[in-house]
């Protein structure tokens, strides 16, 4: 039995290994795996790469059996007998086939020094193996010995076609990245590009390489050189940039390199990336825009203006472009794009213009195996729920939610009292967190929503220690100092305190609109209008939210601006009829609008 049936290894002898001998039969559990037919002799063939030649060697019943029962046992846990019989075989029969297969077992079983040595003996037996190259490199770069890989990195772009070089040299730079030695692995580049130093990809990779090392200004001299052999290269551009190592630098350098090459994708879509990243919106919009005219069904580029219209409270926009961002999925699935984070947005969007039902339709279409995601919608269909006016309802679907862990318990119980809380079931909210942190004690996020149920009914000291402790436990939570101090506002005590709080949180999170608006609030306390008014028109020109607008209408009706005042607080009835603080304001100022 020669070539034909030539010995079964990976795939094909796994399989084989389902017919266990007859005297092991009755010892083994029955397994529903169907033994298939004998593999053909093509079928064997095409199992080994095509660079790997293969011996002739018979498959006797003691080989097969030997074999198998390696197999069995590394199923079983013992992957060091099933190890070291695969290496006495490959050994015996030179059959590279085999000494992968032991290479594998090692690999899963997490033990290195076995691994390297199956590597080693399936390169000996397959020198012409691409798939054992890359293994062995794989392995060569971590340990503190590189001279071996750097002569196989040499060897291997020796022998390579000019065209396939650069490739290998992406690899080699690949490879690098995981060695321990940062400047022995630039070192040993060097060495080995040092015949090719008339290419592009020489320089980009001794870029990427002297970067790695902390390099800064080699790494800016290999880019610069890259630029200089091909000025209209893409790649070199975007390494510039990268080794720039300042933002302003790379903008300048995008936006004269787009004035020269505006059909240049690549480096406008670095560009448009880099103006979000400084906060410059509106240009970082019509660079989308100019990607989006054209590849009009880019999914990214929809997505990214769909986030930018969000940013930008344009959320009819954002809709549109995340709409076509799901139909353009649906047409052309992309296993690396995630239509669930659409569909979750364009819930938010429905919700926020009162289209509960619209919300609830999005949320529907969410599946998936992410299991935050699903989680996450769940929870919010839960709200929604609520907000429709069934309660009830809405607690039975998170009790139907099973969590993975403690923190998934968290969410549940976090969401349940804030449904409570929204449909003015304040007690039972309050109950409900407080068996929550009396189960889960080391949970900041639950302390801090039972901190606010506290509030809610005017258990203030309950709330302050609360709030204390998860400060306590979580030094740079803004929003726990944002909220004890807002509370310590609201009640017009301790104004001091209350305005160091708050101040430390707006250095912890300074574009936070509630932030903003809480410090705000404290400086009308402390009868600073004026600086009251700046804070609050920057937090609603963030954020235009109803209880924003009622602060702020409530310091210009201090000033004077009765009609300012007026016309803030009908925006915040539109935005949020039911608001407490609207009503409480108005009642309070007898004031109407």
């Amino acid at each position: 039995m020669k070539n034909a049936f030539a010995i079964v290894t990976l795939s094909a002898l796994v399989s084989a290994c389902a017919v266990v001998p007859p005297e092991q039969a009755a010892a083994e559990p029955a397994t529903p795996t169907v033994a298939p037919a004998a593999p053909s002799a093509d079928a064997v063939a095409k199992a080994a790469p095509a660079d790997e030649k293969l011996p002739n060697v018979e498959l006797t019943s003691d080989l097969f059996y030997k074999l198998t029962k390696a197999e069995l046992d590394f199923k079983r846990g013992q992957w060091q007998s099933a190890y070291v019989t695969m290496m006495v075989l490959a050994q015996q029969t030179r059959d590279p086939r085999l000494a992968r297969r032991a290479s594998e077992m090692a690999l899963s079983s997490k033990q290195g020094n076995e691994a390297l040595a199956a590597i080693r003996l399936w390169r000996e037996l397959a020198p012409e193996s691409e798939e054992a190259a890359q293994y062995f490199l794989g392995f060569a770069v971590l340990g503190d010995d590189l001279g071996e890989a750097e002569t196989l990195f040499a060897q291997r772009l020796q022998a390579a076609a000019p065209t396939g070089r650069p490739l290998l040299m992406f690899q080699m730079q690949q490879f690098l990245l995981r060695a321990k030695d940062k400047a022995a692995a630039f070192a040993l580049m060097e060495r080995v590009l040092k015949p090719y130093l008339n290419t592009q990809e020489a320089h980009l990779v001794q870029a990427q390489g002297a970067h790695a090392a902390t390099d800064a200004a080699r790494a800016r001299e290999e880019a610069k050189k890259a630029v200089a052999i091909k000025p209209d290269s893409e790649l070199a551009t975007l390494t510039m940039g990268q080794m720039l190592g300042e933002l302003d630098g790379a903008q300048t350098l995008f936006a004269d390199f787009l004035q020269k090459y505006p059909a240049a994708r690549e480096v406008r879509s670095a560009y448009a990336r880099l103006l979000v990243e400084q906060k410059q919106y509106d240009q970082a919009r019509e660079q989308f825009l100019l990607l989006l005219k054209e590849q009009p069904d880019n999914p990214g580029t929809l997505y990214a203006l769909g986030i930018m219209a969000l940013q930008g409270q344009d959320s009819k926009a954002a809709e549109g472009y995340f709409k076509r961002y799901l139909e353009v999925l649906e047409a052309q699935p992309d296993p690396e794009r995630d239509p669930n984070k659409a569909l979750m947005l364009l819930a938010q969007i429905a919700e926020e213009r009162g289209d509960l039902d619209g919300a609830l339709a999005w949320l529907d279409k969410i599946d998936g195996e992410d299991a935050r995601t699903v989680l996450a919608a769940r929870l919010k269909r839960a709200h929604l729920t609520a907000r429709k006016g069934d309660v009830e309802g809405a607690r039975a679907q998170l009790k139907d939610i099973t969590p993975a862990d403690q923190a998934e318990q968290v969410q549940i119980l976090q969401t349940e009292g804030q449904l409570l809380r929204d449909s003015g079931r304040a007690v039972e909210a309050f109950k409900t967190l407080q068996d929550g942190v009396l189960r889960f004690p080391n949970s900041p996020d639950l302390m801090y929503d039972y901190a606010l149920a506290a509030e809610k009914l005017g258990k203030v000291e309950a709330m302050e220690t609360a709030l204390r402790k998860v400060i306590e436990s979580v030094p740079d939570n803004h929003h726990a100092y944002n909220a004890l101090g807002y509370s310590l506002a609201e009640r017009n005590v301790r104004l001091d305190e209350a305005y160091e709080l708050i101040d430390k949180a707006l250095k912890m999170a300074p574009g936070d609109p509630y932030i903003m608006d809480s410090m705000g609030w404290v400086l009308f306390r402390m009868g600073k209008l004026k600086e009251a008014e700046q804070s609050l028109r920057q937090a609603y020109a963030l954020r235009s939210d109803a209880e924003i607008a009622v602060h702020l209408g409530e310091v210009l009706w201090k000033q004077g601006d009765k009609a300012g005042a007026s016309r803030l607080w009908r925006e915040a009835r539109d935005k949020d009829p039911k608001n407490d603080a609207l009503r409480s304001t108005l009642a309070r100022l007898n004031a109407g609008i």
